[in-house]
C-alpha cells in the first residue's frame, strides 16, 4: 500500500513537472513571437531609430581614444546631424532628406531591414492588409519618381480628384475619397516592385512621425497652394460637454480626422487622412512654426504667425483661442515662374495683362484687391517684372511672403518686416534712407498698415503697390479711410477720404468662381474730384427777379450739397470681365493719361498711345 502511494505521488509530481515545463516553454515561444512582432511595428521602429539618434548625440568621444583626424570627423559629423535634425523641422528640405537618409541606414545596418521582413512593417504584397493611408503614401511616391514635388498634383490632375461633388443637399463641394484612393492604387501598385522604394516609403512613414509633420509631412513639401489641419471634425472639447452616445460619437470625425489642402483656388478635404489622435495634432501645430524662434505657442499666448525655411507662411492656434488646435501652410512656390501670361487666362488676356504693364511703365499707385485665394500675391509677384530695371525695390511685409529676390536675383530689391523690437514704422522710416524707388506693401490688413501704405505713396518713393481685401473699389477707399482715422492721422472724414483717393489711382480686382478659376473681374480707375470749382454765380446777370431767385436757390443747392454730403472721387471701370471675356469700358481720365505718359520713354509712349487707341478708340495728342 505504501508503495503504490509513493509511486502516485511520484507519478503526479513528474506530470507536474511536465506540465510546468511545457507551459513555461509556450510563454517563452509566445513571447519571443510578440518581441519579433514588435520589431517590425512602425511604432517600435520609430523609438528605436529617436533612441539612436540621441545615443549618437550624446556618445562621449573623448573616451574613445581617437586620432585627431577621427576625432575631428567624428565631431563634423555630430554637428551636421545635430543640425539637421533641427532644420528639417522648419521645411528645409536638404535636412529632412538627410535625416531619412541616415535613418535609411540605421534600418539596414542595425536592424536588418531587407526584401523580405520589410513586408511586416508594411505588407506590400498584399493589398487588403494596407490601409488607405499607406496606398496613398505609396502612390505618392510612385508618382514623386517622375514628377518630383508636382507629384500630388499629378495624382489630382490625371484622375480629375479636382473635380466639384454633390453632399446630401445637392451642394457642390470638393473632397477625395477613399474609394478613388482605392482605384488610383489598383491601377498604380504593379509599379512599386524594388526593395529601395519600399525602403523609402518605409523610411518616410518612420520620419513623420519623428521628426516630420505627420499625414501632412509630404503634402506640406508639394507644389500646392497650401495645406491646413483641425478646421473640420468635432472639436474634443464637444466630445466632454455632449451627452450623445458613444456608438453617435464613433460615427462623427474629430478634429484630428481634419486634413485638407488649398490647390488651384479651390479647398478640397482629403477625407481619407487622419492625424490619428489630437496628440499627434497638437505635435505637429507645435512643430510647423518655430522657425526663428517666434515665440511660445501657449494658453494666453494663442495664436502665431510665421514662416518656414522654405517661404511658406504658418499660422497655428490652440485653445482657448481656437475651439481645437489648427495650423495653415500657405505656400507661395505653386507657380515656378511667375508669368502673368500664365496667371491670367481667358479669352483677350492681353488686354488686362498690356494695361497692367502700361499702369506700372506709368508709375500709378496700384492696389490689388479680391478675397482669400484669388491669387492677389501671386499676381503682384508676377507683374513685378514689368518695373523699369533700373528701379530699386524696397518691400514691407508682416510675414516674408513675396520673396522677390528668388525670381529676380538680379535686380536691386530688399525686404523689410515688422519683429517684436523693430516696428513696422521704424522699418519704413528705414526704408527712407535705402534708395529706394518703387515700395511694395505686402498686405494691408489693418489700420496700422494702412497709415504706413498712405506714407510710402506721399514721400520717399516714385510709386507704390500693394494688396488689400477690398470688394469694390468704393470701399478700398473707404476702408484705408477709416484707418487713417482709426490711427488718428485725421480726423476729418472727408479729408481723409480725400487723402486716400488722391494717393490710390487704380483698383485691380481679382476674383474666383465656385470652381476654382481665377481672374481680374475689373481695373478701376479711381479719379478725386477737384474741390475748388467756384458755385455757379448765374443769378448776377439775371434782372427778373423770379429767374435770379431760382438761379440763386440752385447756387444755395450747390453750397449745401458740398458741405454736406459731396463726392470726394468718382470710379471708372476701365476693363471689365463679362462672360469669360476680358473688354474695354471707359478710357483713362486724360489727366491720367497724361502723368502715366510722362513717366515713360519716348518709344513707350508711341506704343502706350497705340494701345490706347487701338482698344478704347480714343487719342490724347
Amino acid at each position: 500500500m505504501m508503495n503504490t502511494l509513493m509511486i502516485i505521488l511520484i507519478l503526479a509530481v513528474f506530470a507536474g513537472g511536465v506540465f510546468w515545463y511545457f507551459n513555461k516553454s509556450k510563454k517563452i515561444i509566445h513571447a519571443k513571437y510578440d518581441i519579433e512582432e514588435d520589431m517590425f511595428s512602425v511604432e517600435f521602429l520609430v523609438q528605436k531609430v529617436k533612441d539612436t539618434f540621441n545615443n549618437i548625440l550624446k556618445t562621449n568621444l573623448y573616451e574613445m581614444n581617437l586620432s585627431k583626424e577621427e576625432f575631428a570627423k567624428r565631431i563634423q559629423n555630430k554637428s551636421q546631424l545635430r543640425l539637421a535634425l533641427k532644420n528639417c523641422t522648419y521645411g528645409d528640405i536638404n535636412a529632412k532628406n538627410y535625416i531619412k537618409d541616415f535613418i535609411r541606414d540605421i534600418l539596414v545596418k542595425n536592424y536588418k531591414i531587407d526584401e523580405v521582413n520589410i513586408t511586416k512593417i508594411i505588407n506590400f504584397d498584399n493589398p487588403k492588409e494596407l490601409s488607405i493611408q499607406d496606398k496613398f503614401e505609396i502612390l505618392m511616391h510612385i508618382y514623386k519618381i517622375k514628377n518630383g514635388y508636382r507629384a500630388l498634383e499629378k495624382i489630382i490632375m490625371d484622375n480629375g480628384l479636382d473635380n466639384p461633388k454633390t453632399d446630401e443637399y445637392g451642394q457642390p463641394l470638393y473632397v477625395i475619397k477613399a474609394d478613388e484612393i482605392n482605384k488610383i492604387y489598383n491601377k498604380n501598385a504593379q509599379r512599386l516592385a524594388t526593395f529601395e522604394d519600399r525602403l523609402s516609403i518605409v523610411v518616410q512613414r518612420i520620419y513623420q512621425l519623428y521628426k516630420g509633420y505627420g499625414v501632412i509631412d509630404e503634402i506640406r513639401d508639394m507644389k500646392i497652394d497650401g495645406v491646413s489641419g483641425g478646421v473640420s471634425g468635432i472639436p474634443p472639447s464637444f466630445f466632454q460637454e455632449s451627452e450623445l452616445s458613444s456608438e453617435v460619437f464613433s460615427s462623427l470625425p474629430a478634429s484630428y480626422d481634419s486634413v485638407w489642402i488649398f490647390f488651384k483656388g479651390k479647398t478640397i478635404h482629403l477625407s481619407f487622412l487622419s492625424f490619428g489622435t489630437e496628440y499627434e495634432l497638437m505635435r505637429v501645430c507645435k512643430n510647423i512654426y518655430r522657425y526663428n524662434n517666434p515665440g511660445q505657442l501657449s494658453e494666453s499666448n494663442g495664436y502665431k504667425v510665421n514662416e518656414m525655411k522654405d517661404g511658406s507662411r504658418i499660422v497655428v492656434a490652440r485653445p482657448p483661442f481656437s475651439e481645437s488646435w489648427v495650423f495653415f501652410v500657405r505656400k507661395f512656390d505653386s507657380v515656378d515662374k511667375a508669368v502673368p501670361e500664365d496667371l491670367i487666362v481667358d479669352k483677350n488676356k492681353q488686354l488686362p495683362i498690356g494695361f497692367v504693364k502700361w499702369l506700372i511703365k506709368g508709375c500709378r499707385i496700384t492696389a490689388i484687391t479680391g478675397s482669400q485665394g484669388t491669387g492677389k500675391t501671386t499676381l503682384l509677384m508676377s507683374i513685378v517684372r514689368f518695373i523699369n530695371p533700373t528701379f530699386t525695390l524696397r518691400i514691407q511685409e508682416m510675414a516674408f511672403e513675396l520673396h522677390l529676390r528668388k525670381l529676380y536675383p538680379f535686380r536691386n530689391i530688399l525686404t523689410f518686416r515688422e519683429t517684436t523690437t523693430v516696428s513696422g514704422q521704424e522699418g519704413l522710416d528705414l526704408q527712407k534712407k535705402t534708395d529706394g524707388t518703387v515700395n511694395i506693401l505686402g498686405e494691408v490688413a489693418d489700420a496700422k498698415v494702412a497709415s504706413w501704405m498712405i506714407q510710402m505713396a506721399q514721400v520717399a518713393s516714385l510709386f507704390t503697390m500693394f494688396t488689400h481685401h477690398a470688394k469694390t473699389t468704393g470701399n478700398l477707399v473707404l476702408a484705408l479711410r477709416n484707418c487713417l482715422l482709426q490711427t488718428g492721422v485725421f480726423n476729418n472724414e472727408k479729408i481723409a477720404e480725400k487723402q486716400v483717393a488722391d494717393v490710390v489711382n487704380f483698383d485691380v480686382h481679382l476674383n474666383k468662381d465656385i470652381s476654382g478659376h481665377r481672374y481680374i473681374e475689373r481695373i478701376t480707375e479711381i479719379i478725386p474730384l477737384s474741390q475748388d470749382i467756384e458755385y455757379p454765380e448765374g443769378y448776377k446777370g439775371i434782372e427778373r427777379h423770379e429767374e435770379k431767385q431760382d438761379s440763386f436757390l440752385d447756387t444755395m443747392k450747390e453750397y449745401f450739397v458740398r458741405v454736406t454730403d459731396r463726392k470726394v472721387f468718382e470710379t471708372r471701370d476701365i476693363i471689365v470681365w463679362e462672360n469669360g471675356e476680358y473688354k474695354a469700358g471707359e478710357p483713362v481720365s486724360p489727366e491720367c493719361y497724361s502723368e502715366m505718359a510722362r513717366h515713360m520713354t519716348g518709344g513707350e509712349r508711341e506704343e502706350f498711345k497705340a494701345f490706347t487707341l487701338l482698344n478704347w478708340g480714343v487719342s490724347y495728342e
